[in-house]
């Protein structure tokens, strides 16, 4: 999907955009790649995979290249005077994993990670990058459905405990019957922790 996409997709689940008086949402798009698991066929996707599996190694080319792309995207809000403790940053699915390997890897002083029905592969460079790793981590918030048939929910499981081990603050909110998707319930929870970690200046 595009981040225009996404966007109208949360907002038709609210039925109201997701808006705060106080803070800037910004949707980026993937850009446009041939992507191995549709067989070489062309999709918006932040980075590309062997297959769809926790247990392959990552094409960590395409996940660094990306890295590199959304850190101007951060460094532009920088530039416009906003603090980087004062940015969020996360995603559905694969956003979710480009959002840990942006963060933990190359912004650690990010005010925190979100990751809706995502996960890391089991050798993940975000794992090598946390084990040399001695300052302060943004939270995590993970949110999973148990019926999610594409990003199995035990590989959020297992992200989540490898995350909490080498030192990641996490929380991880489970979504009984919900398939690779959105809930309502879910945003409403994402709103509110996002307004706990940036809530609005004196």
């Amino acid at each position: 999907d595009t981040g225009q996409g996404a966007r109208a997709w949360i907002k038709q689940i609210l039925n109201q955009d997701m808006a705060f008086q106080h803070i800037k949402v910004i949707y980026p798009t993937a850009p446009s790649r041939p992507y191995t698991p549709m067989k070489g066929a062309f999709s918006n996707v932040w980075f590309d995979r062997y297959k769809i599996s926790n247990d392959c190694p990552e094409h960590i080319e395409s996940i660094d290249s990306m890295c590199r792309g959304l850190t101007d995207l951060i460094n532009d809000e920088v530039n416009n005077g906003i603090a980087k403790n004062r940015i969020l940053i996360g995603g559905f699915s694969m956003g979710g994993g480009m959002a840990m390997h942006l963060a933990y890897r190359f912004h650690q002083d990010l005010a925190g990670v979100f990751a809706l029905s995502s996960f890391l592969n089991k050798d993940s460079a975000v794992y090598q990058a946390l084990k040399r790793n001695q300052s302060a981590l943004p939270e995590l918030f993970q949110c999973h459905g148990t019926a999610d048939e594409l990003v199995l929910y035990s590989w959020g499981e297992e992200t989540n405990k490898m995350l909490k081990s080498l030192g990641v603050s996490v929380s991880l909110h489970t979504f009984p019957n919900l398939n690779h998707e959105l809930s309502r319930t879910e945003i409403e929870k994402l709103k509110s922790w996002i307004v706990k970690k940036l809530p609005a200046e004196a």
